[in-house]
């Protein structure tokens, strides 16, 4: 929960930033690219945090399907999105793309520090 935690701090505070910069130098465009990028990127990450959540009292094999599985549907979902929007001229497509990286980057980051930070202790099974 602290990695969901931290990932979804950094992301809004990315988001933030990106919308100020990219607003103010391109407009609603700027905007546009911002919030898709925020999303896909950062929704990304956090999706994974969610299913491994959510899996959590089951065997690593089902958890390793699950995320797997997951993996592959947002890799379906992403290149749908990309095609749909691929010729549209609504957004920036600079400010989609520095986001989407940043928003991969910063989440994962956070995520990591997040659970870095938590006290758990793991004890093998016998």
């Amino acid at each position: 929960m602290a990695a969901a935690r931290a990932g979804l701090i950094a992301l809004g505070i990315l988001t933030a930033i990106s919308l100020a910069v990219w607003g103010g130098k391109e407009g609603m465009p700027g905007v546009w690219g911002v919030l898709l990028g925020a999303g896909i990127g950062g929704g990304f990450v956090l999706l994974t945090v969610v299913m491994v959540l959510f899996t959590a009292n089951t065997s690593p094999t089902t958890t390793g399907a699950v995320v797997m599985g997951g993996w592959l549907l947002k890799i379906i979902i992403l290149i749908g999105i990309l095609v749909l929007i691929r010729d549209m001229e609504f957004y920036d497509t600079m400010a989609f793309f520095v986001t989407v990286v940043l928003a991969l980057v910063v989440t994962l980051g956070a995520e990591v520090w997040g659970m870095s930070q938590s006290n758990l202790t793991y004890i093998q099974g016998v």
